[in-house]
């Protein structure tokens, strides 16, 4: 009540009418110089509209803070099963590549090993299979065929992929069993890492590069333990930026510890994200509707106006609009509540509001004819 009683203290001073000049009435002159005096004629004219402040049901929303990161379940990670050497990048950073296209290509001692012992497995199966049962041994055949889908098994497992492998035996040539092969995008997005170089020697296991698709995020909120009960699976979710540009999501995960820095408990919120507008590492605001809500004394958010430092309404009393003080509580779909300063009933500007704050500040350097 204190920052209500200064705000409109100062208000009071600096629109306090001048001394009557000689001559003139102190009524004449407060008509002349009160540009906040208003007949229905001159609001409808200046284009200002009043209604009363309401009781409003307004949905209950658990706030915290948040920060953005890769949604984990639409993450891959390309990595080579053996030990070879980069021959060529296809992908940078940033690129979005669709599934199956090259990533990288590869060349290995243990893939050209792999990849001629195919080459002869598969020679040795054909002449068997030419030959037939009624002239080897069961234990030839049986053994042949057996090598050869071990073998072609074998150079999938090292990372070869089946057109390639598919290519290599119609050549039937052993000088193209050269070691080389091609990691492929195993799905849509976009290259977040890839950290390697040409030439450079990777062992197993070694990620080259991650894709992620980023049309969906994770938002990791902090939430204070004494207000997260009231959070449940499946809430939806308002991420906004800076308090300004908004997205849409659900809490999908709770945390079953508190962490161990902040005492906060984290739940995982996620996040559409079809215009990138979001990027993993930002922190951004949560807002999280519970389901509930409650009664208020609400509004309509344009109505309230930053003056002399707090937020202010102009109340109507008669013709005269005179700025009112507020203590406002939570914006909701368009209405702000007031949570002291105001009382259900009385007439506030909805449209114009800021004119009427043109013609106030007008008047505190003389400016009104």
């Amino acid at each position: 009540m204190k920052i209500l009683s200064s705000i409109l203290l100062a208000w009071l001073v600096l629109v306090a009418p001048l001394h009557a000049a000689d001559g003139e009435t102190e009524d004449d002159e407060a008509h002349e110089q009160d540009p906040l005096t208003l007949d229905a004629q001159r609001r409808a004219a200046l284009g200002i509209k009043v209604a009363p402040a309401e009781m409003r049901s307004l949905p209950v929303e658990v706030t915290a803070p948040g920060e953005v990161e890769v949604n984990l379940y639409r993450t891959t990670q390309v990595t080579p099963r053996i030990a070879a050497q980069v021959v060529a990048r296809h992908v940078q950073m940033g690129q979005l590549v669709k599934k199956g296209d090259p990533v990288v290509t590869l060349s290995s001692v243990a893939m050209a090993e792999a990849q001629g012992e195919l080459l002869m497995a598969d020679r040795e199966w054909s002449r068997v299979r030419k030959l037939g049962r009624d002239v080897v041994s069961e234990t030839r055949f049986v053994d042949a065929q057996i090598t050869r889908q071990q073998a072609y098994a074998r150079v999938l497992a090292y990372g070869m992929t089946e057109g390639r492998v598919q290519d290599l035996l119609a050549q039937r040539d052993a000088s193209k069993a050269t070691g080389e092969f091609v990691l492929l995008a195993p799905q849509d997005g976009l290259v977040h890492d890839d950290d390697f170089t040409l030439g450079e020697l990777i062992e197993p296991g070694r990620v080259l590069v991650r894709l992620t698709d980023e049309s969906t995020l994770w938002v990791e909120a902090k939430l204070d333990p004494t207000v997260a009960g009231a959070v449940q699976l499946g809430n939806p979710v308002r991420v906004s930026i800076d308090g300004a540009r908004g997205f849409s999501g659900n809490v999908i995960q709770f945390h079953h510890h508190l962490d161990e820095f902040s005492r906060t408990l984290l739940v995982r919120i996620e996040v559409q994200n079809p215009d990138e507008g979001l990027h993993p590492g930002q922190f951004v605001d949560v807002a999280i509707d519970t389901g509930k809500s409650q009664q208020v004394l609400t509004v309509p958010s344009e109505a309230v106006l930053l003056l002399q430092g707090g937020p202010v309404v102009f109340k109507l009393e008669g013709d005269d609009f005179k700025p009112q003080a507020l203590e406002t509580g939570v914006t909701r779909a368009g209405w702000t509540e007031i949570t002291a300063g105001l009382a259900e009933g009385e007439q506030v500007a909805v449209e114009g509001a800021f004119t009427l704050k043109s013609l106030a500040l007008k008047s505190q350097i003389g400016d009104v004819d």
